[in-house]
């Protein structure tokens, strides 16, 4: 853990430094160096006022109040920037790349002022203090001239530390404004070029003018390497780095053409020899089919420009081949990955079957190469001017091309109807895939209409966004795959992998890291991007505090600092200090949860108080949130405070057997709410602490597990009591659950409308058998009562009519009542003598 802490930390000072200028740290530790120096010196004088009861400055209190203005010795020269910046940008005509020339500038300027930011903020605070420790000036009566001088000097010497800031938060909120309106250019200028419209290149008319201009540019291109052979020395430059271009084509050829294939038997070899990690495994040796192809290509662009006989036009196009040649490249490996042959749709990382896996990878493929070319025509359109017309003819038979394969993609790539149906959660692949679906055939389908409208440029911002993000997506789904099998492989339970919670934690940061990436693409300016990481480092003010991500930061290490040494307390004291102690296991439980919850709750005032959060403006939140107590949470709060109470009080304990209601069994979590009660049929009952506090509760097991039974049993009327008190005694005292002391006893508890009862009363050494102990005793005593010939009755009754002559038929005859008199006593026991109704 305290690796790590150490690895978080140096990783928040790595960012802190990249993050603030060279000058603005070397400024700021300028500003602390100064104000430490006068904050010293203060500290000396201060304390000592004058005779006329007024603060006087010395010498040196002024020489360090007359060098504070130092520290901003640069703000004529922001002033004077400041100005130039915002005539500029008022006057409209400055180009987008001059714009951002001087948007960089003003960034520099805006770190250099948040930094300032913080100037004096710990000398601020303690004269703050200082003020508050004097108190405000009493109503009624006069106060002391001293304490008077004193706090004025005080609040003198306030203003003149908050300035610096103040100052620089003006300056911040200036350089702020002044991005803001270059970036509002920036994007109105890339919204006019994005709907401007052209001829649509449908048109027939435009077809010849652009066929022309595409036939100009690769003659021009080829000229340039014409031009070049017939230059003698250039082609002794050939001649004499033959040798080299030869063998670099040759690798490249092999790297090309025959690498990925032997990467995938090693792969297949390798993976199959190993017992674990296979995922992980799989994924190292099938990075080889990107880096060997890659290389092959690095090694035909360095063939090509060895050769020297290229141009300036030829030359940017051999640079760009190992660039763009990637996507054909990560097609395949992501092909080979995520839509692989031979596999049934429940063993499909995206379930698809056979048929329609094949279908997607031969499409992802096509997809590749269609990049490619797109890209390589889009480079080419560039390095040779064509005109915004004529490039729109020239790039819409590749983009067509690029549109149908990223639209057949996606409709392969839909989910089943089965899948639609189902009541199961779909996994997230299954949600991605039905998202990228959509995504790419709608993409596809507005880009050709915008094409076919004559919308070059918004054609062109949509079909290759559209297709690179399917790149981005499948490598995301990789990465999250990896994910398990990485924590599958460290955890050495394949089962566990897919309910853990870190790989869904990694799957989520991999989304928010993938988020930037995607916004690049789809059109997203870079200063888009590092003016919303601006916004985040600023942070947002509550009241008088601003929470930062250095704050935030601050505030989430001392938190686990605090909670991690919580915890570690807790664990010496359940398994080293409490145990040695004559605490028994419920004491040394409330111990260890109290220790827990005052623990955590200091660990989080002390990261508050240390990440410079005010609570002081939580009284007005907690005021309102009283109230919402006192209606709606009421229940909730008093189960918390009956939670604390057990665990103070303690009349209930883990492992008690306790009956609440009519609910009984062992308690075996108390927490601060409810308690877990597991009942003798093996089910939890969870019960609020409440009603364990202000209800009755009859706690079996509180103290000591001595405990007595009562087996009650009845004998017929006519038994001999004295024979059943001894045989029942006999039973009681041979059992050897019972105890001696106490010594049991039998009762005759009297005469029953059945039988004359007896029960057996005895302590038992351990209450928890009391049921078992109760069945051995009726086993015993029916087979004692059965040898000695006593007889268990069972219940009789006699049966009196009030009303015979109400039976009047019997199977349609009429009866008359000595009839039915007669029919009662055959069946049924009647008593004899005069029975009035």
């Amino acid at each position: 853990m305290i690796l790590r802490i150490a690895i978080c930390v140096a990783m928040i000072l790595g960012v802190a430094l990249a993050v603030v200028p060279p000058q603005a740290v070397a400024q700021s530790t300028g500003v602390l160096d100064d104000l430490t120096g006068s904050a010293e010196q203060e500290a000396t004088t201060d304390e000592t006022p004058t005779d006329q009861g007024a603060v006087e400055l010395t010498d040196e209190q002024a020489a360090a109040a007359a060098a504070l203005p130092a520290v901003f010795e640069d703000l004529p020269e922001w002033e004077a920037f400041s100005q130039e910046a915002g005539e500029t940008i008022q006057a409209g005509q400055t180009t987008s790349a001059a714009l951002a020339d001087l948007r960089v500038e003003l960034v520099d300027w805006r770190d250099i002022f948040l930094a300032r930011q913080s100037t004096n903020s710990a000398r601020i605070a303690t004269v703050q203090d200082q003020i508050d420790a004097l108190g405000t000036a009493p109503d009624i009566g006069e106060e002391d001239p001293r304490v008077i001088a004193r706090r004025a000097a005080l609040t003198e010497r306030l203003q003149e530390l908050r300035a610096p800031a103040r100052l620089a938060d003006e300056a911040y909120t200036r350089a702020n404004g002044l991005i803001g309106e270059i970036d509002a250019i920036v994007r109105d200028r890339q919204a006019q070029q994005f709907t401007e419209r052209l001829t649509s290149p449908l048109v027939p008319t435009t077809w010849g003018p652009a066929i022309s201009a595409f036939v100009s540019g690769v003659t021009s291109t080829a000229f340039e390497v014409t031009t070049r052979q017939s230059t003698p020395s250039r082609r002794e430059d050939f001649t004499r780095n033959l040798p080299a271009i030869l063998a670099l084509l040759g690798v490249a050829l092999v790297l090309v053409m025959r690498g990925r294939a032997w990467f995938g038997q090693l792969e297949g070899v390798l993976v199959a020899r190993t017992r674990r990690g296979q995922g992980v495994v799989r994924f190292v040796l099938s990075l080889g089919q990107i880096i060997i192809p890659f290389l092959g290509l690095v090694a035909l662009s360095e063939a090509l420009e060895l050769s020297n006989m290229l141009g300036r036009r030829t030359s940017d196009l051999v640079a760009a081949l190992p660039q763009y040649g990637l996507f054909p490249i990560l097609a395949h490996w992501l092909s080979g990955l995520l839509l692989p042959s031979g596999r049934t749709a429940d063993d499909h990382p995206l379930k698809l079957d056979e048929d329609r896996s094949a279908r997607a990878s031969r499409r992802f493929v096509l997809t590749g190469y269609a990049l490619m070319a797109f890209a390589y025509l889009d480079l080419f359109v560039s390095l040779n001017t064509l005109g915004g017309q004529a490039a729109s003819v020239v790039m819409l038979p590749m983009g067509a091309l690029l549109s149908w394969s990223v639209f057949w993609l996606g409709h392969t790539l839909r989910r089943d109807r089965v899948d639609e149906d189902a009541d199961a959660a779909r996994s997230f692949r299954q949600s991605l895939r039905g998202m990228a679906s959509r995504g790419l055939k709608g993409a596809a389908i507005v880009a050709v209409l915008l094409a076919c409208l004559g919308y070059p440029l918004a054609f062109s911002a949509i079909v290759f966004p559209a297709g690179v993000t399917l790149y981005v997506l499948g490598i995301l789904l990789i990465l999250q795959r990896l994910s398990v099998d990485g924590y599958t492989l460290l955890s050495s339970n394949e089962n566990a992998a897919q309910d853990a919670l870190i790989p869904v934690l990694i799957g989520f940061a991999l989304i928010l890291v993938s988020l930037p990436i995607l916004a690049v693409i789809w059109g997203a300016q870079v200063t888009d991007l590092t003016e919303l990481w601006a916004r985040f480092r600023e942070g947002f003010a509550i009241g008088a505090t601003r929470i930062s991500p250095t704050s935030f930061l601050t505030f989430l290490i001392i938190f686990i600092i605090g909670y991690t040494v919580t915890r570690l307390i807790q664990a010496a004291l359940r398994s080293t200090v409490l145990p040695r102690t004559k605490l028994d296991i419920g004491g040394q439980n409330a111990i260890v949860a109290g220790m827990g919850y005052v623990g955590i709750f200091l660990a989080a005032l002390i990261a508050i108080t240390t990440a410079g959060i005010d609570l002081s403006g939580l009284a007005i939140v907690a005021g309102a949130l009283s109230v919402g107590i006192g209606f709606g949470l009421q229940t909730i709060v008093s189960n918390f405070v009956a939670g604390i109470i057990l665990l103070i009080e303690r009349p209930i304990s883990e492992g008690d057997w306790i009956e609440v209601g009519d609910r009984m069994g062992y308690v075996r979590d108390i927490s601060v709410r409810s308690t877990r009660i597991e009942t003798f049929d093996k089910t939890d009952v969870i019960v609020p602490n409440a009603d364990l506090v202000s209800g009755q509760v009859t706690n079996w097991t509180r103290g000591n597990n001595v405990g007595r039974v009562i087996v009650p049993v009845g004998v017929a009327y006519g038994t001999d009591t004295d024979k059943v008190h001894k045989i029942l005694s006999d039973i009681a005292q041979n059992h050897p659950m019972v105890l001696a002391r106490p010594e049991p006893s039998v009762l005759f508890r009297g005469f029953g409308a059945d039988s004359l009862d007896f029960e057996i009363r005895a302590f038992l050494r351990d209450v928890n058998w009391v049921m078992a102990v109760h069945s051995d005793m009726n086993h015993a005593i029916n087979a004692r009562f059965a040898e000695a010939g006593i007889e268990i009755p069972f219940a009789q009754r006699d049966v009196w009519l009030r009303n015979p002559e109400t039976l009047t038929y019997s199977n349609g005859a009429p009866q008359t009542p000595t009839n039915a008199a007669q029919k009662d006593n055959d069946g049924a026991d009647t008593p004899e003598g005069d029975g009035e109704a």
